[in-house]
């Protein structure tokens, strides 16, 4: 009885070491044919830059910068200005509008380098010294902010909206605004900020 138990339990450890060694070996050769397989790779391509030169609220402005690096985080990360948003980043939710030569743009959708030479807007460019711009005013006036995370984006996308001549009635400014998405839902009083702008221009 006592040898058929020692005898069972010896094959049993037997088997669990057999066993274990397949286990354990069975990863790790495929890691070996993996890295043989990756060393016949080409190695990845360097990161290339290039110089970016842009006219940023009047002011002549350049960086070099990662090929693939977005308008939005030249400006907040190389040209330090915070103002211009990063949201959704992925252009669904308008914080990062900008204007580029007066044409409302995505900044998080839109690669740098596509921007070589233009003239960009951001809310740090809007206000004449300490005169607030008049769609500023009126969004102060017509409580057209809560949290205000969105409102750089909001301001900039109304004063192309008025430039642009989409201010006949409060429909079509939420309709040319509706890219701008305000989390707060402030936008009766962001319609209303826009169309007293636009009638006292």
């Amino acid at each position: 009885m006592s040898d058929t138990f020692d005898e069972a339990s010896t094959i049993n450890r037997r088997s669990f070491v057999v066993a274990s060694t397949a286990v354990v070996s069975v990863p790790l050769l495929g890691t070996a044919f993996t890295s043989d397989s990756a060393q016949g790779q080409p190695p990845a391509a360097a990161v290339q830059e290039s110089e970016v030169r842009l006219t940023v609220n009047g002011e002549q402005r350049s960086a070099s910068v990662d090929t693939r690096t977005s308008l939005l985080d030249l400006l907040r990360e190389h040209l330090d200005l915070p103002g211009t948003k990063k949201g959704c980043d992925q252009g669904a939710c308008g914080a990062c509008t900008v204007l580029v030569n007066d044409r409302r743009v995505n900044s998080c959708l839109t690669l740098a380098v596509m921007h070589d030479g233009a003239r960009v807007t951001t809310i740090e460019g809007l206000a004449d010294g300490d005169e607030l711009h008049p769609l500023q005013q009126a969004f102060i006036d017509h409580d057209g902010l809560q949290c205000g995370y969105c409102t750089p984006g909001q301001i900039l996308s109304g004063v192309a909206c008025i430039a642009e001549g989409h201010t006949n009635s409060p429909a079509e400014i939420r309709e040319w605004m509706s890219g701008n998405i305000c989390r707060c839902g402030a936008y009766t009083n962001i319609v209303s900020a826009i169309g007293q702008t636009a009638k006292e221009r």
